[in-house]
């Protein structure tokens, strides 16, 4: 049987026709701004995980509800992704989403950001602001202070090349020059709808809930610096799929990031149901 083959395009800006713009400030200002990215750092093992976990996940919450309600012109101003990183694996429980690369990649913010240490829970935003992520009003201070980019103009096409594989394919245009040195296009498949009995640790006996957990992050392209916001990119990531994955549950975040970590624009899309 042949692989099957599936496309889509993304929120907000994402579409084939979306104007590009120029490389001048004044054509980059008159473009609409795309989302902010809010990067939890976070732990089950952690006891205040599980409210930086409800402060994130009622954030997106309400400004997915916020882009609903104001029907085909709503567009998303936050996207949220949690890391959960293996730090406190070693405090009786294990998580069960948790990475080491995902430490790896908190610890470069730390040094991006020029932090003392590296905390959790901890939210980054945009790649260029943090705070504790229980506080609230910083972070919605954060991201609302946060510059925002136009959204790539990416399309991307969906493939199963085999059962436990998910290939996904993409091309469109940057639509924000790269600047801040050479830069990557990334991108996260994301789980939301995970309910965990904790067994032990600083939450042992609660049922954790946890929505944006990062199961993949592959890179789709290198970018140079100074390239035009009307580069034109593509690439393609294979994400190996996991017992249970469900796409309704799913959904795929890619962002641009230059050497600095600054994040320079952020693309959202759902997963169709039979990916």
């Amino acid at each position: 049987m042949a692989p099957r083959l599936l496309s889509c395009f993304g929120r907000g800006n994402a579409t084939a026709s979306a104007p590009e713009p120029a490389d001048d400030p004044s054509a980059a200002a008159a473009a609409t701004p795309g989302p902010v990215l809010l990067e939890l750092f976070c732990s089950q093992g952690c006891g205040a995980s599980p409210e930086a976990d409800a402060v994130a996940a009622r954030m997106a919450h309400e400004d997915q509800q916020r882009a609903a309600d104001a029907g085909g012109s709503g567009e998303r101003g936050v996207v949220v992704l949690a890391f959960h990183v293996d730090v406190w694996d070693y405090k009786g429980w294990k998580d069960p989403f948790a990475s080491s690369a995902w430490t790896v990649r908190q610890k470069a913010y730390v040094e991006a950001l020029r932090l003392d240490t590296l905390l959790t829970p901890q939210a980054v935003v945009q790649g260029r602001a943090h705070c504790v992520g229980t506080e609230q009003d910083a972070l919605a201070s954060a991201v609302r202070d946060a510059p925002r980019y136009p959204a790539p103009a990416m399309k991307v096409t969906f493939q199963r090349p085999n059962p436990t594989t998910l290939q996904a394919t993409f091309t469109g245009a940057l639509r924000s020059r790269m600047e801040g040195g050479n830069g990557s296009v990334l991108v996260a498949l994301y789980e939301s709808g995970l309910v965990t009995d904790c067994g032990r640790g600083e939450n042992k006996g609660k049922p954790l809930l946890n929505d944006h957990v990062v199961r993949r992050l592959e890179k789709v392209a290198a970018v140079r610096d100074g390239a035009s916001a009307k580069k034109s990119v593509s690439g393609s990531v294979q994400f190996p799929l996991w017992d249970g994955f469900r796409a309704s549950r799913c959904g795929l975040v890619l962002f641009v990031q230059n050497a600095a970590l600054q994040v320079l624009g952020v693309q959202h899309f759902d997963l169709p149901d039979n990916a």
